[in-house]
Parts: structure tokens; C-alpha cells; sequence
């Protein structure tokens, strides 16, 4: 959600996210030059993928940065519409094609593509009246990932239902090939899956698209080789590789969300704290309350030890993490209660650091604040 009430404010009340939108347009930047080729004069076109309200950073706040993509992708039909009203004309993919047969009102987009995953959304598509601007359609290959899709032997009968739905005018007349790798991540993660693919498609004409960010990074001779990318992560300043940072990639981080001391506390060797007395102080400690917790989307399940910054001072967390709380180390720290906490996105503190930490991945975090966490978008640091 949208905070218009001035920075100042929330810096004194509960934890908040500020959101960089000139990050974002950083990120597209460096995504382009990686895809670039021939000086630039041929690469493929950049589908921003701003699935789950733009990775959580919320599709209002982080638009500005994308105005040189090329499209947006997102999850549902009702996505693609609030991208519309946010001011997005350009196409949009919706990586859901359509849920329900009822979906088919929502159809009437100028720039709308669909992909399709499954022999019901074509039956839909093809009981559907003749629009105005029919939806330009991607065919989902099941691919390696093997979750959703039409596999080997179902794929190109659905590409000919695909023609036949051309001929009558329900849908756009270039039909476009889409996979998506499962394990790009790898340096050998998608050379089996992409002769699949590849064996299925070679013959048959539209665009093809195939690569993620970690497809992008890790395996840039093929992302320049198609029509179009999908990037996600990437975009919003977080590494997709386990050995590569953000920092190594040129990437700036577009959220960061903050917290303060509520109250500080010192315990003597032996105090326990939290529910059930969870954390026991092995010596004299002092430790900070922060104004944060799993009703705000940070997890329950973060480890004791998890990486924070206190008034700039890199320290970790202590106990459990309750609804509205979680405790930090402030032994031989200088904190005063008010100090700032950051808790991701900082230049030293990235949020896949915080991610490794408790066992998942950035887009995890990124995706789960909730919503009474209110997101500010500010300026460069």
C-alpha cells in the first residue's frame, strides 16, 4: 500500500520498507548491458516481472523504474488490470493465462498476452466471443521444472488448436513458446532441458522465452539468443546465485525495511526471555526489543543469530521472533532506544544474507511483509 505521510512519522512509529524505485531502473540497466550484443543493436526484449504486487516492493511504488522495459509480466488477469490503472501501457504476460472460464471478460485489453498452461484454458478461448484486440497467446512446455504445461506429446497438438483459434480471430495471430528452466542456477542446469524444449519448438514459428534472472546470469549466450526475458529477482536487487552477490552483479538493492529499539533490557547470566524462557543469557547481556514480528511478515522461524543492523552496528537477533517483537544483541553496542534497526536491504546487511540466515530465499522475505507494513518510496540513498 501507498504511505503519503512523511517519512518522519513512520521513523518514530513501526517498522516500514522504503522502496527505491531508481534502484529498479538501475537493476533494468544492468540487465540490458548484459543482454546487449552486436553494440547493442540485437538483444531480447525484457518482460518485467512484477508478480506478487512487484516482488512485494508493491507495482505502484517501483513503475517508474520499468519504464524501459519492453513488458510486464504478472501473475492473474486482475494483475494485468491493475497495472493499467497504475499508468502501464505497455504489453502485458499473465503467467496465469486464465483461471476460470468467466475470466474471459477480462479479455479486452489492448496489449494483453496470455500464457497458456492447460487443454481447459483453450476450450474457454475457443467458446469466447471475437474481440476487439484478441490476446496474443504463449504456450507453456513443461520443462524440467515439470510442474505446469503441456508436456512432450500434448504441446504442438496445442499449438495447432492455438492456429485454428487464430483463424477465427479469438486470439492474436503470433503464437509464442515459452519454458521455464528448473534449475538455471547451475552452470550445467539447463543444457538438458533446453535440447527438450528445443526438440518440441525447433520447427515452429513465434517468439521464444526461456530465461529467469539466474538463466540471465549464469548463462548469458542463451538469454541473448531468444525473443525475450523474464527477469524477477534480479530487478529488484537481489543475487539469483549462491556465489555471486548482488554487489558482484551491479545490482541495488530497491527495498530495505526498518524497525527501531522499543526498549532495552540487561540480563544477567542465566535471565531467560520470551516464551517459555526460549533464549537463556549465557553471560551478562543487554538486549533490545525491536518493534517487529511475524505479523509483520518476518519470520517466526528466523534462527537466533540472524544478521541486523543497529545504529549501524551489524549485530543478530536473540530467541524467537514473536507476533509483534523480536529481540536483538546490544551487548557492547552503542544503542539508545528510538536507534534505528534495519533488518534487510541496507548495502551491508543484503536481504539474501538475511535469507541464508533462516534457511530460504530473498524472494521469500521480499514477498511476505504483510499488509500493515507500510511501503515508503524515497530517493536514492
Amino acid at each position: 500500500m501507498t504511505a503519503a505521510l512523511p517519512l518522519s512519522l513512520f521513523a518514530s512509529e513501526r517498522v516500514y520498507a522504503r522502496i527505491y524505485p531508481q534502484a529498479v531502473a538501475n537493476n533494468l540497466a544492468v540487465l540490458k548491458r548484459t543482454l546487449a550484443r552486436d553494440g547493442g543493436a540485437h538483444a531480447p526484449r525484457i518482460w518485467a516481472t512484477v508478480k506478487a504486487d512487484a516482488y512485494g516492493h508493491g507495482v505502484a511504488q517501483i513503475l517508474p523504474g520499468l519504464r524501459d522495459a519492453d513488458g510486464l509480466a504478472v501473475m492473474h488477469l486482475t494483475d494485468a488490470h491493475i497495472c493499467r490503472d497504475a499508468g502501464w501501457c505497455g504489453p502485458i504476460l499473465v503467467m496465469a493465462g486464465l483461471a476460470h472460464a468467466s475470466e474471459i471478460a477480462l479479455l479486452d485489453m489492448p496489449g494483453l498476452h496470455l500464457l497458456l498452461s492447460r487443454e481447459t484454458q483453450l476450450q474457454w478461448l475457443a467458446a469466447a466471443p471475437v474481440l476487439r484486440a484478441p490476446p496474443a497467446i504463449w504456450l507453456r512446455f513443461r520443462g524440467d521444472i515439470g510442474m505446469i504445461g503441456f508436456d512432450a506429446d500434448t504441446y504442438r497438438q496445442a499449438f495447432a488448436q492455438c492456429l485454428a483459434l487464430a483463424s477465427t480471430g479469438r486470439i492474436g495471430a503470433h503464437i509464442g513458446h515459452l519454458n521455464h528452466f528448473g534449475s538455471a542456477e547451475r552452470a550445467d542446469g539447463i543444457d538438458e532441458a533446453c535440447a527438450r524444449f528445443t526438440a518440441v519448438v525447433h520447427d515452429l514459428p513465434g517468439p521464444r522465452s526461456t530465461s529467469n534472472s539466474a538463466a540471465i546470469m549464469r548463462h548469458q549466450v542463451h538469454a541473448v539468443a531468444t525473443d525475450w526475458v523474464r527477469p524477477g529477482l534480479t530487478l529488484y536487487g537481489a543475487s539469483p546465485l549462491a556465489d555471486r552477490t548482488a554487489a558482484d552483479l551491479g545490482l541495488l538493492p530497491a527495498m530495505s525495511l526498518h524497525a527501531r529499539i522499543l526498549d532495552i533490557r540487561t540480563l544477567a547470566a542465566g535471565d531467560r526471555l520470551g516464551y517459555g524462557g526460549s533464549f537463556k543469557a549465557p553471560m551478562p547481556m543487554t538486549v533490545g526489543l525491536v518493534n517487529c514480528g511475524y505479523a509483520d511478515g518476518y519470520p517466526r522461524h528466523a534462527p537466533a543469530g540472524t544478521p541486523v543492523i543497529v545504529a549501524g552496528q551489524l549485530t543478530r537477533t536473540l530467541g524467537a521472533v514473536t507476533m509483534d517483537l523480536m529481540t536483538v544483541d546490544l551487548t557492547g553496542l552503542i544503542a539508545v532506544v528510538g536507534a534505528p534497526v534495519v533488518l534487510w536491504g541496507d548495502p551491508a546487511l543484503p536481504v539474501e544474507r538475511v535469507a541464508a540466515a533462516m534457511g530460504t530465499i530473498a524472494a521469500e522475505l521480499l514477498t511476505g511483509l504483510t499488509r500493515r507494513v507500510p511501503l515508503l518510496t524515497v530517493p536514492m540513498r
